[in-house]
């Protein structure tokens, strides 16, 4: 069921939905679980965050639809959050991303946020509608993760990670082991007008060592804006631009 929240006179709709994971957690009709919208794999391998997971089977497609519909009858606006997306890896989207997040706004809704990458992604617009990719980490405190373990499976985990993901965790982020680039952060905004425009703009984030989140300025704030225009483009979406007002706008 979607959480409904209501501001100023008007009501706000929550879907949230878990795109990756192996099936042990999705909810059942005996059991607590995820929201679980279902994503076939390319190769027949099993369901998993690593798996190679490629097209939205169209009974999830069916089910979001009606739920986004039902949500929408009740509610001004609809949110739809979408735990998906490749880890640990820069601007990339999984072939199933994209034509989901569309499918979402197709069916009504009005936003689309997407997290789990622990790094940010790229934004687009579909029918006027903002699509962010990837909210990055937020606050994320781990140790799991770093080099230094001293639990031999945990161990092994980080030594295959560098060989899966490509990178070696800065030592002095020893609280927040991810990728590099992982430092450019930021928190999405949305603006919702009367007439029912939404505008979408970010708020630059700073990760410090040893993996504290902090309101970027200056020159650091353009730099994060400057990223976040590449990552879009580098993930084959259509150009954003972000302006002096961190406000985010297709290229036309």
């Amino acid at each position: 069921e979607p959480a409904v929240a209501e501001r100023g006179g008007r009501r706000i709709a929550l879907l949230s939905y878990n795109c990756v994971g192996p099936e042990n957690a999705w909810a059942g009709d005996a059991s607590a679980g995820c929201n679980y919208l279902r994503v076939e794999t390319a190769d027949g391998s099993p369901i998993a965050p690593a798996a190679p997971l490629e097209s939205i089977a169209p009974a999830a497609l069916e089910r979001l639809a009606g739920d986004i519909a039902a949500a929408r009858a009740q509610t001004d606006l609809v949110l739809v959050a979408l735990h998906k997306g490749i880890v640990h890896t820069p601007a990339r989207l999984a072939p199933y991303e994209h034509p989901l997040a569309t499918a979402a706004i197709d069916a009504g809704a009005d936003v689309v946020i997407g997290h789990h990458a622990h790094i940010a992604r790229g934004i687009a617009w579909h029918r006027g509608k903002p699509i962010f990719h990837g909210l990055g980490n937020g606050c994320v405190v781990t140790s799991a993760l770093s080099p230094a373990q001293d639990h031999p499976a945990r161990a092994a985990w980080a030594e295959r990670r560098k060989a899966l993901f490509g990178f070696e965790p800065d030592p002095a982020y020893h609280l927040a082991p991810f990728h590099p680039e992982a430092v450019n952060a930021f928190l999405g905004w949305i603006e919702w007008h009367d007439d029912g425009r939404i505008a979408a703009g970010i708020v630059p984030v700073d990760v410090e060592p040893p993996g504290r989140p902090v309101l970027a300025s200056g020159a650091r704030a353009s730099e994060i804006a400057r990223y976040v225009e590449h990552i879009t483009f580098a993930a084959g979406l259509p150009a954003i631009r972000i302006g002096a007002d961190f406000r985010a706008e297709p290229v036309a």
